[in-house]
């Protein structure tokens, strides 16, 4: 039996329970595409990540990213887990408040804020862009969201390495109360190729300025805890819209709480368009996986 270090977080959190898991496995050389993809599916968690020496000048470490049915290019919430975890266990130390995470999407910088004694990670987060809107009705995202009165942005398909539809709500207490029509979205995912819907709702009064939810269309039918890709897309559509909320590019996204969480993730559009995903992680199980 070959013994690793394993690591269970929770992501965009500040306590267990309330953000999206993640399994870490660290010091994975050695292991094969099969035997990851292996133990993805057995963890049953969204993502499982394993980390490798770094290949390339100025990388910090390198990053594997499965889902229990494959590899997955780039996500949010294993990134900022990753990192949190890399930290932890002395693999990398941020320079200058920065880590530089090494993968399938490229080289991306995370950075490492630490003040006040609490730890918060943001990834900025591949380029996306605009593959699609469905102004008017008659259009096959407007008919796929029957179940969602929408608000004043029209849907839209982003892609920023996985693709997402997003459709704003009328309101906060209309987006909670939605009802997902699950065949319509799944049949919509496959005809564009796409992760599913993310719907929001901008809000006010409480310590967010966005709710979201995530409908993954497929291959299973789920709604995600806190996914920050998708809200990355959101933050990159939301830019070129220039209905950010707020006036500095900075806003908190409320998402989980109709699936049993309250994650809390940290947007920003910085002055050169970049978006930063990020939030805080908190780490729930510390051991060893044994796996031939």
């Amino acid at each position: 039996m070959a013994t690793r270090p394993f690591v269970q977080v929770d992501v965009f959190a500040d306590r267990p329970g309330a953000g999206n898991p993640l399994a870490v496995v660290l010091e994975a050389a050695g292991l094969d595409d099969a035997t990851m993809q292996a133990i993805a599916r057995w963890t049953r968690l969204p993502e499982t990540t394993f980390v490798f020496p770094p290949t390339r000048p100025g990388a910090s470490y390198g990053i594997r990213m499965f889902s229990p049915k494959r590899e997955v290019p780039f996500a949010g919430h294993p990134s900022v887990g990753t990192a949190h975890v890399v930290l932890d266990a002395g693999i990398a130390e941020a320079q200058d408040g920065m880590l530089l995470q090494e993968g399938i999407a490229g080289l991306l910088p995370l950075r490492v804020d630490a003040s006040g004694g609490v730890r918060r990670i943001a990834i900025r987060t591949p380029r996306s862009r605009l593959v699609e809107t469905a102004d008017g009705r008659g259009s096959r995202m407007t008919e796929a969201l029957d179940w969602l009165p929408l608000g004043e942005l029209p849907p839209a398909l982003m892609d920023g390495g996985r693709r997402w539809w997003l459709a704003e709500a009328r309101d906060e207490a209309t987006l909670r109360n939605a009802m997902p029509d699950w065949e319509a979205i799944a049949a919509l995912a496959r005809a564009t190729e796409s992760m599913g819907v993310l719907a929001f709702a901008r809000c006010t009064g409480g310590d967010y300025q966005v709710a979201a939810r995530a409908f993954v269309g497929g291959p299973a039918m789920f709604e995600d805890a806190a996914s920050g890709a998708a809200n990355a897309t959101l933050a990159a559509w939301l830019a070129q819209r220039d209905a950010l909320p707020g006036n500095d590019g900075r806003y908190r996204v409320s998402q989980g709480r109709e699936v049993g969480y309250d994650a809390r993730l940290e947007m920003q559009v910085d002055g050169e368009g970049e978006v930063w995903s990020g939030g805080r992680v908190v780490s729930v199980v510390r051991g060893t996986i044994d796996w031939p």
